[in-house]
């Protein structure tokens, strides 16, 4: 198994924490951010749409297969955690959003994701590709 990659990307919105919460936790919103098509593949299990259990289908784009991922912590307007739960050569997937207020009363977002991959060199290859593209992405949700 290969080492442990994180993703580590920090964005600050100028819309405030509900708002930037809402475009998160929407999960057909994602595609921006991840350049993958997003369907919802299940609402959430806590009677949320977007909470803890709710699931997701992501198909980058250009690359197969489709991949799951669900939530599995949901603080409004402050924590989304998420792993893949199927579909991947990804292992071990934690996706942890957290938000916070900003000075100037936007967000600050803090965004991690940890994985490692039973193929070697794999991850370290998904991880820059990650950083590249969710740092690209992120400020297309700040609209």
């Amino acid at each position: 198994m290969s080492k442990t990659q994180r993703v580590h990307v920090t964005h600050d919105f100028t819309a405030d924490p509900a708002t930037i919460f809402d475009r998160l936790s929407e999960h057909e919103n994602l595609g921006v951010v991840f350049a993958s098509k997003i369907s919802r593949v299940c609402d959430g299990t806590d009677g949320s749409r977007n909470g803890v259990g709710s699931t997701r289908s992501l198909k980058p784009l250009g690359l197969p297969p489709a991949f799951h991922e669900t939530v599995t912590k949901s603080e409004p307007n402050r924590l989304i955690e998420y792993k893949i739960s199927k579909g991947s050569p990804i292992r071990n997937h934690v996706g942890t959003q957290r938000l916070t207020s900003n000075a100037n009363g936007g967000t600050h977002l803090d965004y991690t994701i940890d994985f490692d991959s039973p193929v070697p060199g794999l991850a370290a290859v998904i991880k820059a590709a990650l950083q590249k593209v969710i740092a690209k992405g992120l400020p297309k949700l700040d609209n």
